[in-house]
């Protein structure tokens, strides 16, 4: 790792002192900036508008470590999975998934917050490889600016927002890593940057209840998702490990006070488990538990994984209990299954094999 000042995740404020210390004008920053966020360069080469001896000063002394693509895989509906790597040599996966089949049309990204994951859930495929470290604010919006720059240049497309809404559901708990997790919001949201609104971006988390408290306080306008699975603690604390530490009593605490300090809906994600979680007794437990809340509830047919014996249910029994909660009340989708023949889906990451 080289002495060089990080730039990535500088605001323009702290970019101002940069520019300023090195014996430049202020408006230097927001001009960096804007190559930065809007136009996703990391060569001060390529940034046309600085004079050239101000950008062979700025490739001496500073550095934008937006991460690199090493690998990229493309499913026959368009999702594009790409391994990225950092300086330090860690990967992770992100995966950008097509809101339609137009390839120049709009696409949700799926962001990682953490290399590995702690959480150990019994169905996925992160877990596998345990858990190395956090990602710094700035390496998750460095994800966001790869993926935006290897998307526009893979479909040639001469749009600069292909990327209408993020979730935080790749690899790792995004409120393990809270702090991280949250500045990068702010960052992403600047309508100076990148100008993604708050409401285009959702959080999953696998139920870290003391982050769902502190969520409630940021007086932010994402949307929470919570990895729920099982609607009894028994089946919970198999599927999901956390729970044993926060129960299903004290997770509903959480998600209630979550809901009455911010008055925004919540989705439950619900992965459909062959003879394990689709019975019609899961399904009457589900709709008690979920039913007095604002809530939707996300249904998603397993992605089957190689060592995990888990298997995804016939059409037949998913349609059945999709038909047992609607008739109960909620309000049900099932999500619709994009990229598992390139390993994208949920639950598929992983950077094991890979390495």
């Amino acid at each position: 790792m080289d002495s060089k000042v990080e730039l990535l995740g500088l605001s323009i404020a702290e970019l101002e002192e940069f520019v300023v210390a090195i014996g430049e004008p202020k408006f230097r920053a927001k001009q960096i900036y804007k190559w930065i966020y809007q136009k996703r360069e990391h060569s001060f080469y390529e940034m046309s508008d600085l004079p050239k001896d101000l950008r062979y000063k700025l490739d001496e002394i500073a550095i934008i470590s937006i991460p690199r693509v090493l690998k990229q895989k493309v499913s026959l509906d368009g999702t594009r999975k790409y391994l990225i790597e950092f300086r330090d040599k860690k990967k992770v996966e992100t995966v950008v998934i097509p809101q339609s089949f137009d390839k120049s049309g709009k696409y949700s990204l799926c962001l990682s917050t953490q290399v590995g994951c702690p959480i150990g859930c019994s169905f996925c495929a992160t877990g596998l490889g345990g858990f190395q470290r956090n990602l710094t604010y700035y390496e998750i919006v460095g994800l966001y600016l790869t993926s935006a720059r290897e998307l526009k240049k893979k479909i040639r497309s001469d749009k600069e927002d292909l990327i209408a809404n993020v979730v935080y559901m790749g690899m790792g708990e995004p409120l393990l890593n809270y702090e991280e997790t949250i500045r990068s919001i702010y960052f992403l949201n600047d309508a100076k940057g990148i100008n993604l609104g708050q409401r285009h971006i959702t959080i999953s988390t696998a139920g870290e209840v003391s982050g769902i408290y502190k969520l409630a306080e940021e007086n932010l306008q994402v949307t929470l998702a919570i990895s729920l699975h099982a609607s009894n603690d028994e089946l919970r604390n198999e599927l999901i490990p956390l729970n044993r530490k926060y129960p299903l009593t004290d997770l509903f605490n959480a998600v209630k006070y979550y809901i009455d300090k911010t008055n925004r809906r919540v989705t439950f994600e619900y992965i459909l488990l062959d003879d394990i979680n689709t019975n019609k007794s899961d399904a009457d437990s589900l709709i008690k538990l979920v039913k007095p809340l604002l809530a939707n509830v996300n249904l998603i047919p397993y992605n089957e994984v190689d060592n995990i014996a888990y298997q995804k249910p016939p059409a037949r029994r998913i349609e059945m209990f999709y038909n047992w909660l609607v008739s109960g009340g909620l309000n049900v989708t099932i999500r619709e299954e994009k990229g598992a023949d390139i390993d994208a889906a949920c639950g598929q990451l992983a950077t094991k094999k890979e390495r």
